[in-house]
């Protein structure tokens, strides 16, 4: 029996020109997380990341906490990177207004306002009620990301694989193993919080959720602005 343990990364930059980089935050989130699996003993046969910037960056913050330099290089995957949230959200709500980064971490109206927009225009897409052009269907993406698990399962049938993508692919992998439904998926993608663990047992047959959304290398931190979601 073996071990995957799927790991959102690191707190990203939102409400700047460039989301697709880790905060300070973020890269305390995943040295701390990395010394975690070091604690315990757990070292990985397999890297899988997306091709983010943020995935990369998290991946190499928990080599760095881990501190094994046998660390593996990471496999870089496409179908773990996420949805494209923008176009989604154009597609279902048509033309957005002009972006103002400051603005946007200033104001907790304005946050609140994006995510709701946001869970309505996801929930679209993944029920078919709205294509963004040049994406795939949600069935699709949910499709690809559990691929990459089944695949890493098959080459490491008594391993320990990590893989490190985004919340969009890690729900979609556990509403698959859960057989839920599209609107459970996207809950569970808007309630992952920055680089939190979900891990499942798994076989060359089959992958069985163990836990999902945990951070047991924050629970100890008397930090509260570790605990992130965006």
């Amino acid at each position: 029996m073996g071990s995957i343990y799927l790991v959102r990364h690191g707190q990203a930059s939102f409400g700047t020109d460039d989301y697709d980089r880790l905060t300070e935050t973020g890269f305390t989130q995943a040295r701390l997380l990395g010394a975690y699996f070091a604690r315990r003993n757990i070292r990985f046969d397999a890297v899988y990341t997306g091709t983010l910037r943020r995935h990369a960056e998290t991946a190499q913050g928990m080599a760095e906490g881990h501190g094994d330099g046998k660390w593996p290089p990471a496999e870089r995957l496409p179908a773990l990177d996420e949805y494209n949230s923008e176009a989604i959200v154009t597609a279902f709500a048509g033309a957005l207004p002009a972006k103002d980064p400051a603005a946007a971490q200033r104001d907790p109206d304005r946050v609140r306002e994006h995510f709701r927009l946001l869970r309505e225009a996801l929930l679209a897409w993944a029920e078919d009620a709205c294509q963004p052009p040049g994406m795939p269907t949600w069935r699709t993406f949910q499709d690809g990301a559990v691929a990459t698990l089944v695949e890493a399962r098959r080459r490491f049938t008594n391993g320990t694989v990590l893989v490190v993508s985004s919340g969009g692919p890690i729900a979609a992998i556990v509403a698959a193993s859960l057989l839920s439904p599209p609107p459970v998926a996207i809950e569970l993608n808007l309630r992952l919080r920055n680089s939190s663990v979900s891990e499942f047992a798994s076989s060359a047959r089959r992958h069985q959720l163990v836990t999902f959304n945990t951070l047991p290398h924050l629970e100890a931190s008397h930090d509260p602005t570790l605990w992130t979601y965006a």
